[in-house]
């Protein structure tokens, strides 16, 4: 179905190559899963799969890829191969265009040129096993990350390709909504499609994988049958993450009468236009307090959390940080107190170098020390080597580390984080929680929106579950199973 015999690129501008030598079959009806750390040339390999790699890029290239048989230098363009392969890529949002959720999908059944009857029943059967009938009316670039992924894959499964290829395609979906989407592509295995998996979740898709694949740096380090692959300790590691060696410093408790709340939230609410997001929130946070909130996608969680910088203004109610009422601060002064890292960390970078995003902020706030600042930051993400290299070049876990970084090095008292550990595979989100955890232990407050159990189990004091706008639970870190 797709061969890759003995592929090697490497992007421009850049020495280090993406893909080494590298071969994989992927046969017709199968299921092959690829993980492995960030930077190790997962997105590359899904590139280089469906032909963008020949078609839409520069750079160094070696190797053949060929789908049925076919070379896809010889494909006449993308358009054709698309035919045959669909793909939906990590950043969701890039692909979409059309202002609602309903249009993204009809243009991939237009596209196919079915009569009307039948693209409004594939329309229904697609909303419906994506569970998207009551978002098709609504802006996708108004939705939560989780439902932007569903979006993504509604329009691809639109397409009615014999291959799919999908990178990360869970990576900013709840427990409830990731079983969905295995669910979903268990059916598309059984009905004979061909599937090209890039995911860190690799118990939820162990079902349905033929043959698993772990890539670091570039070439194939492990590939077979996955509990023959997981029996070398540190393959296992890599793919099947635990937290529970962190260390989980003492819960802090507000003392009565003495201290202020680093956080609090009083009867908040809030909504897009006419779409009520938040219901009369009240809940404070201590200081040095680490905070995990947790619920399904569009619950709710990122809008709290951006209400913390003023990012969002209440519609409702009132946020202090430090004592201080949000409204009556700018973004600008609330920066100073409340570092805030989004779920997509593209949204955070526009400068030409690793180096200089963390700098400007560190020249915004006036801060000394910045050359001893800057490095010290690029070497706790691990990214001092990548310090010169445009933010873009960078993979998906890399990116998430320097966005980490450019907040941790302004040194706010408050650090919020958006799903930290998407795109990142165990080892890496491990470090990525021993920095949060370190940070918690010099002070600062840590909330962090996760759809990680075993995140919030093993490394939060406290665990507040969000449902529907309002807060469903919030307790003691160990009792929230």
């Amino acid at each position: 179905m797709i061969e890759l015999s003995d592929v090697s690129y490497t992007y421009p501008h850049t020495v280090q190559e993406a893909l080494h030598r590298l071969s994989l079959v992927l046969p017709r009806g199968r299921c092959i899963l690829v993980t492995g750390p960030s930077g190790a040339g997962k997105t590359t390999l899904c590139l280089a799969a469906c032909g963008i790699l020949a078609h839409e890029y520069g750079g160094k290239k070696a190797g053949i890829v060929t789908i049925n048989g076919k070379s896809v230098a010889d494909y006449p363009g993308l358009s054709a191969i698309a035919r045959t392969i669909g793909i939906v890529f990590d950043d969701a949002e890039a692909q979409m265009i059309f202002t609602t959720v309903e249009e993204e999908i009809l243009s991939a059944l237009e596209y196919r040129g079915l009569s009307p009857e039948e693209i409004e029943k594939r329309l229904t059967e697609i909303l419906d096993v994506t569970y998207l009938s009551a978002l098709k009316d609504r802006s996708p670039h108004h939705l939560s990350g989780g439902q932007k992924q569903r979006v993504a894959l509604a329009a691809t499964l639109a397409l009615g390709n014999e291959v799919l290829i999908l990178d990360e395609p869970t990576s900013e979906l709840d427990e409830h909504a990731t079983r969905r989407i295995v669910a979903i592509l268990k059916n598309l295995k059984e009905q004979g499609k061909t599937l090209l998996i890039v995911e860190h979740k690799f118990s939820h898709f162990r079902e349905i994988v033929d043959t698993l694949v772990v890539m670091e740096r570039g070439a194939i380090s492990a590939i077979g049958i996955p509990d023959e692959v997981l029996k070398n300790d540190r393959i296992r590691e890599m793919v099947i993450p635990d937290f529970s060696g962190i260390r989980n410093g003492p819960a802090t408790a507000l003392p009565a009468g003495t201290a202020v709340p680093a956080i609090d939230v009083r009867h908040l609410s809030y909504s897009y236009g006419s779409v009520p997001a938040l219901h009369d929130v009240n809940l404070n946070i201590a200081p040095g307090e680490f905070v995990a909130i947790v619920g399904e996608n569009g619950s709710g969680k990122t809008t709290l959390v951006r209400q913390f910088n003023r990012l969002l203004t209440p519609t409702a109610g009132d946020v202090l940080i430090l004592g201080k009422n949000t409204k009556d601060c700018t973004i600008a002064e609330l920066a100073r107190d409340v570092g805030l890292v989004f779920q997509n960390p593209d949204h955070m970078f526009f400068a030409d170098t690793v180096r200089d995003e963390i700098a400007f902020g560190l020249a915004n706030l006036g801060m000394e020390n910045r050359d001893a600042i800057i490095d010290a930051a690029l070497t706790e993400a691990g990214l001092l080597q990548a310090k010169a290299l445009y933010p873009r070049w960078l993979s998906r876990g890399e990116r998430q580390r320097l966005a980490i970084a450019c907040v941790v090095a302004m040194q706010p008292k408050i650090i919020v984080l958006d799903e930290p550990t998407t795109g990142l595979d165990g080892d890496e989100a491990r470090l990525v929680m021993e920095i949060l955890k370190n940070h918690q232990q010099r002070g600062h407050t840590v909330v962090v929106i996760t759809h990680n159990k075993e995140i919030a189990r093993d490394c939060a004091d406290r665990v507040i579950t969000m449902d529907q706008g309002r807060v469903g639970s919030d307790m003691r870190a160990g009792c929230a199973e």
